[in-house]
Parts: C-alpha cells; structure tokens; sequence
C-alpha cells in the first residue's frame, strides 16, 4: 500500500459513522448520493438540489482564532453574510488536503466576480507545531490568495471540531527518510458548507469539481436572496447569466 493510500485511510478510519457514510456516498457517484440515510447516518441525508449531504441545521460555529498576521477572525462574525467553506487540515498533508483545495479553488477561478465575491473559504489548521502562519499564507495563496488560515492550539482545534460533530485530529508518527520525528495528522476529510439561514452542507473527499460548481452558485443565490433586497439579487442573477 502507497504512503498516500495509508494516509487516506488512517484519516477516514478516525471518522464517525457518518463521516464514513459521507465519504462513502460520494463512491458510488450520483446514483448513491441519496441513499446516506440508509447508511446508519441518522445526522445526514441527500440535499434536495444539491450535490452536498444535508446536516442537522443549526447556527454558524461561534468561534475566534488568530488569522495569518495574528489578528483575531471571528468565524460567525467574519462569514454572517458569505457562503462559508470550512475545512480542518494541514500543509504537509499529502493527498486529502491539497486535493479538497485545488479543487474548490479550480471551481471558484471559472465563477462570474458576483458569486466568487460572495464565498468565504476558511481553513484552520490541524498541525499548529509546522503550520506557522508563514507556511499556512505560502500553502493557501498557492491554490487561492483569498483563502484564510487559521491556527490555534490543538485542544482549541478539537474543542471546535468536537462542536461540529467532528472527530479530533491524531498525530501519528510515520518515519521516512531515516527520520524518527516525522508524522501525519489524521483529521476528518469532509469540507463543511454554511449558507443561508442554518443550512449545513458537507461535501466529502472524493466531491468533484463538477459538483462544486453545480451546488455553489445556488448557495450563493439562496444566501444573497436572504440578505439583499430582490431587486439587488435581480440585478446580480441578470449579470451572472450574461457571464
């Protein structure tokens, strides 16, 4: 078995049911996205029009960590009138992470200014001992410069995650090159989505581009038609259609 592939399954393999039933729905392409109830996944089931896993409704997570230059970001404050990508990573990952993040950004580069504006990508890190925020700037703005990392230490990290239904990232020691120090982080391999009002989302590793770029212009639509007047969401449906 590849390095990749270990990594791949050391981190789904520290999920929950449902994040085991997440990823697995995507397997099975479009014809088993709809079946995630089926899966013991009580939590999660298809979303009517969309390509993501419905999750229980709630509010947005209410938490603050430092961003890139040490200032404090208020995840609900900071994201109250974007639609919210949230994922639980790090920069040496070497294959869930950089896949999530090339992919989204892909999609975000084909999109009208008006929905692209709109969309908030936010990802905190799960490694705080090699993600400094200079490395976390460099990595990120390599797939998007408009994406933010956050960092804090790892029981804050948890704590949130813990909130969100999330299992906690695991530090395993994986020697390589005649190095003893060297490990990986297990961590869930779901972005999570929060759009208009309490709706959550979760897009599993696996989520193809087509995907994305399918569900987030309607997250958007559904976001500004809740906090703009309608003529304003007129205008800016007219002006992405001519696109």
């Amino acid at each position: 078995m590849t390095g990749a592939r270990r990594s791949i399954s050391r981190s789904l393999a520290l999920g929950s049911a449902a994040l085991l039933t997440l990823v697995a729905c995507d397997a099975g392409g479009d014809a088993e996205r709809g079946t995630a109830g089926e899966n013991d996944a009580s939590s999660a089931r298809a979303a009517p029009g969309y390509r993501g896993v419905l999750l229980e409704s709630g509010p947005r997570p209410d938490f603050t960590l430092p961003d890139f230059d040490g200032k404090a970001f208020s995840f609900r404050q900071e994201t109250q009138s974007q639609l919210a990508l949230l994922f639980f990573g790090y920069t040496n990952c070497p294959d869930i992470c950089p896949v999530h993040m090339a992919g989204i950004a892909a999609v975000l580069r084909e999109l009208p200014w008006e929905t692209r504006d709109r969309i908030e990508v936010v990802f905190v890190s799960t490694d705080p001992e090699r993600d400094t925020p200079e490395r976390m700037r460099e990595w990120l703005s390599g797939f998007d410069p408009q994406f933010v990392g956050l960092r804090g230490d790892m029981e804050t990290v948890n704590s949130i995650q813990a909130a969100l239904a999330l299992p906690p990232a695991v530090r395993a020691a994986v020697p390589t090159d005649g190095e003893d120090d060297g490990y990986e982080v297990g961590h869930a391999a779901q972005v999570l989505v929060f759009g208009a009002g309490d709706l959550r989302l979760a897009y599993p590793f696996g989520t193809r581009q087509a995907d994305w770029k399918h569900d987030l212009p309607l997250l958007v639509s559904e976001l500004k038609a809740r906090h703009e007047p309608p003529e304003a969401v007129g205008a800016s449906s007219a002006s992405s259609g001519s696109g």
